[in-house]
């Protein structure tokens, strides 16, 4: 008899059900970080909001609420980043974009009007009651039935002689070793529904949180406003950047061919006459043509890199590493190439992230991971963290802002963590598959 396909099949069996254990375990670490972090960071922010909203009216809120708001912002971005890598529930942002050299008053009001802006501040109490639970529950089926394993296992003797009920377990009254043993099979109970139960009772929690967070506006409307949005940053990007190489070929290299041209011109009228300024001047001609050669090779770089396109995106992120001026580490994982688009749209974020890094964070260090996972359609997924002193937030002038429209072209998502004394890590996310 032919055992090879019985040892198979039970291996099969066997790492569906082990995998079914670690994705519930992960489930239920990820659930148990969100019931800490959920009701600490929304009761901190929703107090914070009430307390400037009610400021405005004496003039100090106007000053405050922009960036209490900003953070509230952060938190509930940081929520939407964790619901479409842990669950794939995506929660797109319907944040209206906030008009450039705007002053407080006129900031704060804009921030006031966004209907996004009350939905989060309507999110948080949400998010403290209904989300802790919601959260709360999964890792307490995973971990609660290891307190009935210990009853089981002889700990019932710590809270009575057997002669009355000492501690109850769920609704088993433990009072000698049989109801002990009760609660043991009450635990393990417990335990294989939370190993079923765990990863869908996350999603619950994320689901939840879309149903607050997201635009009350049909989902077909919002792409459609989202899409607007995005195509109107796109043209006025390509726009910009189209005036920067208009003004950079003016200004730098179209000049100095000019100047070659008159150059060579005298050289003509001198060859004879004047041997010597002759030489002198082509030598000048040629310095010209050099760093003529230098500035369009840089403006070719600033438009597309070419280790970009000839190597991808790993490698250029590796190259953009190494010209960093502090000491930057570079962790790509990329079995492919995304596409063309998104791959630049992509380079040119980081690039931005890392600039603003070097400039404001007082960093001396700087980590970049990036990597892709094929689940949910394909994600690609990029961090950049370092050591500065933090404070850096999306909208206060920092250019995470045209990152986040830069990314929102393609549905992706932008969430930054950088609390006060550091860490500060931006995380990016893009729905592409690879080539």
């Amino acid at each position: 008899m032919d055992t090879r396909s019985g040892d198979k099949s039970e291996g099969a069996v066997g790492n569906s059900g082990g995998g079914r254990v670690r994705t519930a375990a992960l489930a239920g670490v990820r659930a148990l970080v969100l019931a800490v972090v959920a009701p600490v960071g929304s009761i901190t922010l929703f107090v914070l909001s009430v307390v400037s909203l009610v400021l405005v009216s004496v003039g100090i809120g106007i000053v405050t609420t922009p960036w209490v708001l900003a953070a509230v912002r952060g938190f509930a971005n940081w929520r939407r980043l964790v619901a479409a890598q842990w669950s794939g529930v995506r929660i797109p942002p319907a944040y209206r974009p906030v008009p450039k050299g705007a002053n407080p008053w006129r900031r704060c009001f804009h921030l006031l009007g966004d209907p996004a802006t009350w939905r989060d501040l309507m999110w948080l109490p949400v998010d403290f009651t209904a989300g802790f639970v919601t959260a709360l529950l999964p890792a307490a089926l995973l971990t609660y039935p290891f307190e009935g394993f210990a009853l089981g296992a002889g700990l019932w003797q710590v809270f009575t002689d057997g002669t009355r009920v000492g501690w109850w377990y769920g609704f088993v009254p433990v009072s000698g070793q049989l109801s002990a043993l009760g609660a043991a099979a009450l635990g393990a109970a417990l335990l294989v529904t939370g190993v079923y139960t765990a990863p869908l009772l996350l999603r619950v929690h994320f689901l939840l949180t879309r149903s607050v967070l997201a635009s009350g506006q049909g989902e077909l409307a919002e792409r459609v406003r989202v899409l607007t949005e995005t195509r109107r940053d796109a043209v006025d990007t390509s726009a910009a950047e189209l005036r920067r190489i208009e003004r950079d070929l003016h200004d730098g290299a179209q000049a100095r061919l000019v100047a070659m041209g008159m150059d060579l011109g005298t050289v003509e009228a001198l060859i004879e006459k004047d041997p010597a300024k002759a030489k002198q001047l082509l030598a000048q001609a040629r310095k010209s043509s050099a760093e003529a050669l230098t500035e369009l090779r840089d403006l070719v770089r600033g438009i597309h890199p070419p280790v970009l396109a000839e190597r991808g995106l790993g490698d250029a992120v590796r190259a953009l590493a190494l010209r960093m001026p502090i000491s930057t580490e570079a962790d790509v994982d990329l079995p492919g190439r995304p596409e063309a688009p998104v791959e630049s749209a992509a380079y040119f974020a980081v690039s931005e992230v890392l600039t603003n890094a070097v400039k404001h964070s007082g960093a001396d260090r700087i980590w970049v991971d990036v990597h892709h996972t094929p689940e949910h359609g394909g994600m690609l997924r990029i961090a950049v963290t370092d050591n500065g002193h933090g404070g850096a937030s999306i909208g206060a002038g920092s250019g995470l802002s045209g990152v986040e429209r830069r990314l929102g072209t393609f549905d992706g998502v932008l969430a930054v963590s950088s609390p006060a004394g550091g860490p500060t890590m931006v995380t990016m996310e893009i729905p592409c598959e690879l080539s």
